[in-house]
């Protein structure tokens, strides 16, 4: 049995919201801050990886 890979959104904004995308089997509601220096970053609670517009071709 393998686990899915997480899902990579690319934003156009440094701070983002995630609520697991899956109506009421997601989780709580939290907001992510890209840093600049990396240009994403990840859920803790689903994995999910933000990434910032300008810098998806480099994540």
């Amino acid at each position: 049995m393998s686990i899915p890979a997480p899902e990579t959104k690319i934003v156009n904004s440094h701070r983002v919201a995630c609520d697991g995308g899956e109506g009421a089997l997601g989780h709580p509601r939290v907001w992510l801050q890209i840093p600049e220096d990396t240009g994403w970053v990840e859920c803790p609670y689903c994995d999910a990886r933000y990434v910032y517009g300008e810098d998806a071709k480099s994540a």
